[in-house]
């Protein structure tokens, strides 16, 4: 991960052992089963923004985990949205499948004791690939009795056709090894992508986006963090090694503008700060970050405009 830039996969390295393996993993499920936090644990970073807000996620990110065993490049995608009615609805949905449909692995993540129509409707995308699929009932450290969950998964396995079920609390950090190794025996032999170190694709760039469009959905009422998207306008090195960062948050309305800005800035403010904070613990440095407010009525619904903002 750099500043500015992608990494590139390094090219054509070795196989470090005759069994070692390697693929792209999917991390599915339906909007707030805890994807982004299972992203993050199974990384051992703090790469996906959570909040317990539904459809959090709006981007396809690649988390990497390497050990001797082999290299997993987990994909944490944009839960399906039922309806679709806006064009940013559209987006995410597309960028959802597509990163579905180039995976060697699918794990669907699910709550420990709920099966939605949500869930089903992802499932029934899911058959659709023909790729081992495995179940990962996340959050199972908030069921109070353990023995109600046999005859859910009963039920549950009946009507489903899963490789392995794994039992898992991602905010826990459990379960997760057995998980990781079930991954790992089904994946194929081949060598390693990207370097040891690499933990993400993703620039620093985009990361310091994210964290202040996290700060947007955990200090923001209601509907509005979903009417926000934030745009990295300068990024570059100071002299003395400090990181500066010029960000947008960019509103559909005036009157929302005036909410994110808050009585006399002290909301706008209390976003920059913890945002900034975020970002220097992740890069490791310190950040100087500015924060504007500005108004583009319909952005959610102009395919060119969420195309500049980075939704493909």
């Amino acid at each position: 991960m750099n500043d500015h830039e992608s990494f590139d996969p390094i090219g054509a390295p070795e196989l470090p052992h005759d069994d070692f393996r390697c693929g792209l993993v999917a991390l599915a499920g339906r909007p707030n089963v805890g994807k982004s936090t299972l992203l993050n644990a199974l990384v051992g970073f703090r790469l996906s923004i959570v909040s317990p807000r539904p459809q959090t996620t709006r981007h396809r990110i690649l988390g990497i985990a390497t050990s001797e065993a082999g290299q997993i490049l987990y994909v944490d995608t944009p839960g399906l949205h039922r309806g679709a009615k806006r064009a940013m609805n559209r987006s995410l949905n597309r960028a959802a499948r597509s990163a579905i449909s180039e995976v060697e692995l699918i794990v669907q993540v699910i709550e420990a004791g709920r099966w939605t129509d949500e869930d089903q409707t992802l499932y029934d995308a899911l058959v659709e690939q023909k790729v081992p699929r495995l179940l990962a009932i996340n959050k199972v450290d908030l069921t109070k009795d353990k023995s109600a969950m046999l005859p859910f998964v009963s039920e549950l396995m009946a009507k489903h056709s899963f490789d392995d079920i794994y039992y898992v609390s991602a905010l826990k950090e459990k379960g997760l090894k057995g998980l990781e190794e079930g991954i790992l025996k089904r994946l194929p032999v081949q060598p390693p992508v990207y370097g040891e170190d690499e933990v993400t694709d993703r620039s620093e760039r985009f990361l310091a986006a994210e964290m202040v469009r996290e700060q947007l959905m955990l200090r923001l009422d209601q509907e509005l963090p979903y009417a926000t998207t934030v745009e990295i306008e300068q990024f570059h090195e100071r002299p003395d090694g400090m990181a500066e960062i010029h960000a947008v948050v960019w509103v559909e309305r005036d009157g929302q503008k005036a909410i994110v800005i808050g009585q006399g800035g002290a909301q706008l403010k209390a976003i920059g700060s913890s945002a900034r904070r975020n970002m220097e613990r992740v890069f490791e440095r310190k950040v100087f970050l500015k924060l504007w407010v500005k108004v583009r009525e319909g952005w959610v619904d102009d395919e060119s405009m969420l195309k500049k903002f980075g939704y493909e």
